[in-house]
């Protein structure tokens, strides 16, 4: 399931003043970082979603 994350809030994350440098240099990478990260985290915590 993909869960569309705003680039204003990952520009955040990453300590940029604004959004351009996000786009052009991450955002194509990013996606695949907080998604393997996301997924590995679930495995070790658990998914508190669903219990």
């Amino acid at each position: 399931m993909t869960r569309a994350v705003p680039i204003e809030t990952i520009a955040d994350l990453v300590g940029h003043a604004g959004t351009s440098v996000t786009e052009a240099v991450y955002r194509h990478q990013l996606r695949r970082v907080i998604t393997k990260g996301a997924q590995t985290m679930n495995t070790i915590f658990g998914d508190s979603r669903h219990g």
